[in-house]
């Protein structure tokens, strides 16, 4: 099933036209809202991609992945049992560092002990709660939540204050000669509530276009 935002684009798009004319200006350079949401059967399945990527050119961590899940489609799919079921020397040979694995392993677990929930349960809760029960993941930080929470949840009001592009945006938009610390973007970014994941999108592509 194709994932759904949880708001109104437009109605955000209007909100922060509304609360910040340079924010306002970034938007009419970049145009429309045009983010599209990443497919994901649960949050193990999102969860393992990010653990795979982190730190790795995209084609290199393409290539390891889709060998990862060949992997687990021969112990059954995609799912936190058949990662049990894999060797640790198949997912090595796969391509999966120690550290990798190590983190993947606990995922799993987390996974089957219910600390990481199903995308039903997910829906329920808040993104604090989300981010606090998804850091006690190895190797999975606020970041990775964060990118979480916009690209696969469609969560409306997520600000990746730790995201470098998203610091050297926000210091491009109001002309910033310091890098903003993170509680500063929290201050200056209030009047964007409840719609920061559609700020930090414009944000995003204010760099892509220069």
């Amino acid at each position: 099933m194709k994932p759904r935002f949880q708001f109104d684009p437009a109605a955000a798009v209007a909100h922060l036209r509304a609360t910040d004319a340079g924010l306002a200006a970034l938007i009419d350079r970049i145009g429309p809202f045009a983010l599209e949401l990443t497919a994901a059967d649960s949050l193990f399945e999102a969860l393992l991609r990010s653990l795979v990527y982190q730190q790795l050119h995209a084609r290199a961590a393409a290539t390891i992945h889709a060998r990862v899940l060949a992997e687990l489609a021969r112990h059954g799919g995609t799912t936190p049992q058949a990662l049990a079921r894999v060797s640790d020397p198949a997912l090595r040979a796969a391509g999966l560092s120690r550290n990798k694995l190590m983190a993947a392993r606990d995922l799993a677990a987390k996974c089957l002990a219910g600390t990481v929930p199903s995308l039903r349960t997910a829906a329920k809760l808040g993104d604090d709660e989300l981010v606090a029960r998804l850091t006690e993941v190895r190797g999975i930080g606020p970041w990775t939540v964060h990118m979480l929470l916009i690209f696969h949840l469609g969560r409306p009001d997520v600000m990746p204050t730790g995201d470098f592009a998203i610091r050297l945006a926000f210091k491009n938009l109001y002309r910033k000669r310091r890098d903003p610390t993170p509680e500063a973007i929290l201050k200056l970014t209030r009047p964007w509530q409840p719609y920061r994941s559609v700020a930090s999108w414009y944000l995003w592509r204010s760099l892509d276009s220069g």
